[in-house]
């Protein structure tokens, strides 16, 4: 039967019988063959399946080089055991097989150091030499050497026996000996009898009782041409003992890629050393900021942070005196320095002084050190790798006697960093054999200027002794540079958070002075509580043509307390008069004597927002809390008014202006109410519950804002647009916002609708404090005021008058005598006014029309 069995045969079966095939497949098919849904493909598909790729492009494209990375980085990388050539081995193998046993070796090996001693021993196996060396170039540019990284591989010797460490390598400076020859040449240096080239140094012979005969150097070059090391193989074991043409294009050969093994052995060492700087350096900055309470606990804790990077038996950390200076004088930036000298001037006038800052007149400009003794180091910290990490802060009579200090006062002197070692002490500071008082021998050391955010120097980072006995190089003073940046910047930061807590108790301190000279005294409150207040309608509180020239002073007071009792707002909210004539006593105390907007002002626009709610029928809109909080915000609104606008603020780059970007002036008023309130005995609110005292403090915020004419003109359209339409209930709180915003703006500038006889001498005042305002712009800025505050043209007056009328008055006006006709007299006032301003204007026109044509 078998004998029937070809191709064809079981082609023609497999089409005659398709189940056979299905039924087979599933038995015995191969996975690659098999659908996911678990049926097999037909042999007559002409699809080509083809398996998927995986995905590169996810995040975890690099997880095992990361994974390589961090073992190697952790010490955790374990080395593939490979079994290594032995002498019949490589010998038997093609030059091809070798070089490719190399490549795989470079491609997997990290190590620099058993690379390179691989390669050193491959070579002395196929040249037939007794022993290679191997040299590294140090150094920089300028001072380049070499130092024996491999001396002495034999075919048989460990990595271990060959290897040199930093304490045990020699230091061959380039141009001397046979490799200093090589590495300064860049030539092949082959030589058949050592002992006749001058350049050998028989010592080393004498010393080991080796005897050298012939010797191949050459260069190790990277990818740019440069000199990277030095190799070299001794004593050929075969033949004449001479090396040959073919022993060097082996040699050179191996050491192409030995110069590729060590570049990228090193770029990776490097990338490792990199690495852990930086975790070090990341954690030096949480520390910076985790610590900013003490100066003296951030330096320790940096130090102690820092062991593991500055590897050096001894790490000194000292801080000039201007560092640990006190008393706010290290305050930076323009906002603290305006701040402190604001906080000198404030309190000079809460006690009626001369508003000079206490310390301005003694602080003199420190000159810069002309010797180390001009240089004082407030205190020190040492820390000793052998005490295990402890700190150390010596007196200072210990600091004032170290002979480290004294090096250190040097950096300081000279500002740039200083590299010896104990010759070079010798030579520079006389003869120091760098013996401390406590025993400590200095040897060698790096010193690295500290310096802060104005460049000045601080401190200084000086550390001494590297823990394996060797000098500081080029990398140790990367390190400390780095090191001193984070402590210089730990000390910035530690002294402005001091300032910042000095200067709030500083601001503490004055507002407790402030509020004391502020707030009204009991027996100012008694005089009032005493005194009789005269009833609103005998003094015309409730018209609109009220007048308050006639008032004194305390009239005014007793009327503003009328105000409120007759509003039943001191019964309702439970107020003790005690406490309600108190606060109004500070508050009129908090406006400053300016021109216009002082205290008469303040109480002006209070009457006006009194009669627009109980004589313009308003009140009916409000509820109690509301009325409370509209005169409460009308009495407030220009509270501490410097007699210059938003704009001014702005321009001088004020204190005010640097805290609030908008309304400046508006949400110091604002602030200065709230201040008030919270003073002792002030608190007029002390009944409400909380969520009145939160809705009455947004509602004062809102009112006194609202004051600023910026924001009037962005909300007039749509209180325009609400008069229009007929709205008279204002019950959503965005319609009853908006009310209250205007009625704000018709009180504040409601002295353009008194009587004729009133708003001109009123206006007088305003332009008055105008023009002072443009003075100072003129002297002190160096600017053309606006026309408005140009006494030069205060001629323009009534002209200028009738122009606000028309820009901000009329249309505010106009819509309340169309909202409400028991508000027609405001708008009936302004009109006539600005009749009187008109015909002002017109005679001013003509007076200077007829100067032109010389009538």
């Amino acid at each position: 039967m078998t004998e029937n069995l070809n191709p064809t045969n079981v082609e023609n079966y497999l089409i005659k019988n398709p189940e056979f095939l299905k039924s087979y497949l599933s038995k015995h098919g191969a996975p690659d063959i098999t659908h996911k849904d678990g049926s097999h493909s037909e042999p007559s598909s002409p699809e080509i399946k083809i398996k998927r790729l995986p995905n590169f492009t996810s995040g975890r494209g690099n997880s095992i080089t990361t994974s390589i990375f961090k073992k190697y980085v952790e010490g955790n990388l374990e080395r593939i055991k490979k079994t290594s050539k032995d002498r019949n081995q490589l010998l038997s193998m093609s030059e091809d097989e070798v070089f490719m046993e190399l490549i795989r070796d470079i491609a997997t090996e990290l190590d620099v150091n058993v690379l390179c001693h691989k390669i050193l021993k491959n070579v002395s196996i196929l040249t037939r030499s007794d022993r290679g060396s191997l040299f590294l170039v140090r150094g920089s540019k300028g001072n380049r050497y070499l130092v024996s990284k491999l001396f002495d591989v034999t075919e048989v010797s460990t990595i271990s026996e060959s290897l040199h460490t930093e304490e045990t390598e020699i230091k061959v400076p380039f141009g001397k000996g046979i490799a200093g020859f090589v590495a300064e040449s860049k030539d092949t240096v082959n030589i058949k009898d050592a002992y006749e080239d001058p350049r050998f140094n028989k010592d080393v012979d004498l010393k080991t009782g080796y005897r050298t005969h012939s010797i191949l150097c050459m260069p190790i070059l990277n990818y740019e041409g440069e000199v990277i090391g030095v190799a070299q193989i001794i004593n050929k074991v075969t033949g004449n003992h001479e090396f040959t043409k073919q022993d060097e294009d082996v040699f050179r050969k191996y050491l192409i890629f030995c110069g590729i093994g060590i570049t990228n052995a090193q770029l990776f060492e490097l990338s490792v050393q990199e690495y852990k700087r930086n975790q070090l350096l990341l954690n030096l900055a949480r520390g910076i900021f985790e610590e900013q309470t003490s100066l003296e606990r951030l330096i320790q804790k940096v130090m102690l942070d820092s062991q593991d990077m500055l590897k050096c038996e001894r790490c000194t950390v000292y801080l000039t005196e201007e560092s640990m200076s006190k008393g706010g004088k290290n305050l930076t930036g323009m906002f603290a320095k305006i701040l402190k000298k604001q906080f000198y001037k404030l309190l000079a006038l809460a006690v009626h002084q001369d508003p000079h800052p206490e310390e301005d007149s003694n602080v003199q400009a420190k000159a810069k050190p002309t010797s180390t003794k001009d240089v004082l180091f407030s205190m020190a910290f040492d820390l000793y790798a052998k005490d295990g990490g402890n700190i150390r802060v010596p007196s200072a009579a210990e600091v004032a006697k170290s002979r480290n200090a004294e090096i250190a006062r040097h950096v300081v002197l000279k500002g740039t960093p200083l590299n010896v070692s104990e010759i070079q002490i010798d030579a520079m500071f006389g003869k120091i054999r760098g013996f401390e008082d406590d025993g400590f021998k200095t040897k060698n050391m790096l010193c690295m200027p500290i310096f802060n955010n104005e460049k000045k120097i601080i401190g200084v980072t000086l550390l001494v002794n590297k823990l394996n006995g060797v000098p500081f190089n080029e990398n140790d003073a990367n390190i400390i540079e780095a090191f001193s940046i984070f402590t210089g910047l730990g000390i910035h930061n530690c002294q402005m958070y001091e300032n910042a807590c000095r200067l709030m108790a500083k601001q503490t301190v004055a507002l407790e002075v402030l509020s004391y000279h502020a707030t009204a005294q009991q027996e100012e409150t008694d005089k009032l509580m005493a005194s009789e207040f005269p009833p609103g309608k005998d003094i015309g509180l409730y018209t609109f043509e009220f007048n308050d020239i006639p008032l004194d002073e305390l009239e005014t007071v007793k009327c503003t307390i009328t105000m409120f009792q007759e509003a039943n707002l001191l019964a309702e909210f439970k107020i003790p008069l005690e406490v309600m004539c108190r606060w109004t006593l500070s508050v009129k105390k908090n406006y400053r004597p300016v021109t216009y907007h002082n205290w008469r002002h303040a109480f002006n626009v209070t009457q006006t927002m009194f009669t627009i709610l109980y004589t313009g029928g308003l009140i009916k809109k409000f509820e109690g809390l509301e009325v409370l909080g509209l005169l409460v915000a009308c009495l407030c609104h220009d509270l501490d008014h410097r007699g210059t606008n938003n704009a001014f603020q702005v321009k001088v780059a004020s204190p005010l202006a640097m805290l609030y970007s908008t309304s400046v002036m508006e949400h110091h008023h604002f602030d200065h109410c709230i201040m008030i309130l919270n003073s002792e005995g002030n608190n007029i609110f002390q009944s409400l519950s909380p969520a009145q005292y939160r809705n009455i403090i947004k509602m004062l915020e809102h009112a006194i804002l609202s004051t600023d004419l910026a924001l009037y003109f962005k909300k007039r359209g749509d209180f325009q647009k609400l008069v229009q339409e007929g709205e008279t209930e204002y019950i959503e709180p965005y319609k009853k916002d908006l009310l209250k915003a205007m009625m704000m703006t018709a009180c504040d500038v409601a002295a353009i609708t008194k009587p004729w006889e009133i708003q001109e001498k009123v206006a007088q005042l305003v332009a008055n404090e105008f023009f002072e305002q443009g003075d100072k712009e003129r002297t002190e800025l160096g600017e053309t005021p606006m026309a408005m505050m140009d006494r030069e043209k205060k001629d323009e007056l009534p002209k200028m008058q009738v122009g606000f009328i028309d820009a901000i008055c009329l249309p505010i006006y106009k819509m309340f005598a169309e909202m409400n006709q028991s508000l027609r007299p405001l708008y009936d006032g302004v009109m006539d006014n600005k009749k009187h301003w008109q015909e002002l204007a017109e005679v001013h026109e003509r007076k200077t029309t007829g100067k032109i044509n010389g009538t």
